[in-house]
């Protein structure tokens, strides 16, 4: 079949900046070819005047291979976006309210639990231990405990001794992504504030045009326009699918925090501490903390939150600027509808717990970008078929942020009694926390190429907050025997003190990379 060249799509237009748009438009520029004549053209159209809504700064390890894939310097990442490393997600009283007894954190960390002899989760739950999941399984608790960083400087770009993802400035990081855009992969950027979005009879989009009078016409819309969704929701009438009934956190404090002294040691995780009614972030760039409460409005009144928030960052005396920001939790009802597509918020958001917002803004973009359709013709069927994954993703990014409530010992004020309401968890995931009472997660549970979180991101967080799985002594043979078991964790602990020698200092690498340099892959 050949296809007629009036069928092809030659233009896309990226309406929108900010990390999602420039994610997107870097992802299709690179996949198709911008930079050549014979390319798809990719136009990213932005305000001046809307300002990143910033309410997390935290990453997960796929953005790496973003990052390499569309030609970035990892050196030139780490200093021109205040960037430090992440290896995972210390959870603080999220098991029990502070003064418990009992841990008062566990680690979701981002190496796989060692497999070697087989799954050591089964071994561990019989165990009488007081060793943790985390401190059996890998290496990298122990890592983030003493405070050092996930490599040395030996070793190249992109490239870890443990796993990891960073902290980031998201405006620089924007800015980083607008420069790399426009000058490697060809993106053409017009600064302009959208006015109207032009449809015809069939319900395309055919362009829109600028408060300068500009008309800027293409044959594929990405919305990136944020919760204000210009194009998807106010111009298709896209409904808005609320989740606040799963997920109740609905508004976020912000701050930002100067370090006390310029050598003040960077924790190279985030910090989750569970509140009265939610959690506070608390991210070390290389020259400042962003700090963040997350709460649910319909548990706590506003002024309790600021409260709260202040006690936490010792600024009792109210001298911290601290931005309010409301929060849309949920999701389109569809993310692409004819000709138009929606990628970050205008898509949809649920609260950063696990760095959820980079992270499918990433996925979805590169998803675009590598599913393009071919022409026109077919656009229907690469519609439908986004619309299933992005959704399928969706539901599983709910059904992990809502695990870490609902499976929380916290009975100390409503907010938490109500996340344990089985009115409140998806049925998806109340079917599999039923089936690990009795079992744990296998691979077998998360098949899809498509899965955000997957076994590992459930076993860190389950076991970590103490989640009661029996194992039958039936079904033991599907497990390593205890001595090997045993063996490979004593074997974990060994290689743990040899790191503890050799990896250098989180704030110390940041310096170095900053100073000399990561060799080129």
């Amino acid at each position: 079949m050949t296809i007629d060249c009036g069928d092809q799509i030659k233009r896309v237009l990226v309406v929108g900046g900010g990390t999602a748009g420039w994610l997107s438009a870097c992802h299709l520029a690179k996949k198709l070819g911008a930079s050549s004549s014979a390319g798809v053209q990719v136009t990213l159209v932005e305000s001046e005047n809307i300002p990143t809504i910033g309410v997390g700064e935290g990453t997960v390890p796929a953005i790496r291979e973003s990052l390499r894939y569309l030609g970035i310097s990892e050196t030139e990442f780490v200093r021109e976006c205040d960037v430090t490393f992440k290896q995972g997600i210390k959870f603080a009283h999220w098991v029990r309210p502070s003064g418990s007894p009992g841990p008062e954190f566990y680690h979701h960390v981002f190496d796989y639990p060692d497999c070697r002899v087989g799954d050591l989760t089964s071994r561990w739950l019989q165990m009488d231990s007081d060793r943790s999941y985390v401190d059996a399984v890998s290496v990298q608790g122990v890592i983030c405990d003493r405070g050092l960083g996930p490599k040395d400087m030996t070793v190249p770009e992109y490239e870890g001794i443990v796993s990891y993802a960073y902290h980031l400035d998201a405006a620089k990081f924007a800015r980083l992504l607008t420069r790399h855009g426009v000058e490697r992969l060809g993106v053409r950027h017009v600064l302009a504030d959208v006015q109207q979005v032009s449809r015809d009879d069939s319900g395309d989009i055919v362009s829109v045009s600028t408060v300068a009078g500009e008309k800027i016409e293409a044959d594929l819309f990405v919305d990136c326009t944020g919760f204000a969704a210009l194009l998807l929701g106010e111009s298709m009438g896209v409904r808005f699918v609320d989740k606040r009934h799963i997920l109740f956190a609905d508004h976020a404090l912000a701050a930002q925090l100067p370090y006390a002294e310029k050598d003040t040691p960077i924790p190279s995780f985030t910090i989750s501490t569970a509140q009265e009614s939610g959690w506070t972030w608390d991210i070390g760039l290389s020259e400042r903390r962003g700090t963040g409460y997350v709460y649910s409005s319909a548990h706590t009144d506003h002024d309790r939150a600021e409260t709260v928030f202040r006690q936490y960052l010792g600024d009792d005396a109210g001298k911290l600027n601290v931005r309010k920001i409301p929060m849309r939790v949920g999701h389109r009802e569809t993310y692409w509808k004819n000709n138009c597509v929606a990628i970050g918020l205008s898509q949809g958001f649920v609260e950063p717990l696990e760095a959820t917002g980079i992270l499918v803004y990433d996925a979805t973009a590169r998803m675009l970008a590598d599913t393009f359709p071919a022409s026109r013709s077919v656009m229907p069927i690469v519609a439908r078929q986004f619309n299933r994954a992005v959704q399928y993703a969706w539901d599983r990014v709910i059904d992990f942020i809502k695990l870490h409530y609902c499976i929380s010992q916290r009975r100390d004020h409503p907010f938490w009694v109500d996340n344990c309401l089985e009115s409140s968890i998806p049925e998806t995931l109340q079917e599999k926390l039923q089936l690990w009472k009795f079992q744990p997660p296998s691979a077998y549970e998360f098949p899809s190429k498509l899965e955000i979180f997957n076994l590992a991101n459930y076993q860190y967080v389950l076991y970590g907050m103490e989640f009661k799985t029996d194992i039958n002594p039936m079904v033991s043979g599907r497990y390593p025997t205890m001595p090997d078991a045993l063996g490979r964790i004593k074997e974990i602990a060994n290689f743990s003190d040899q790191l503890l020698g050799r990896l250098p200092g989180h704030r110390a690498l940041i310096d170095k990379i900053k100073m000399y340099g990561l060799q080129k892959i």
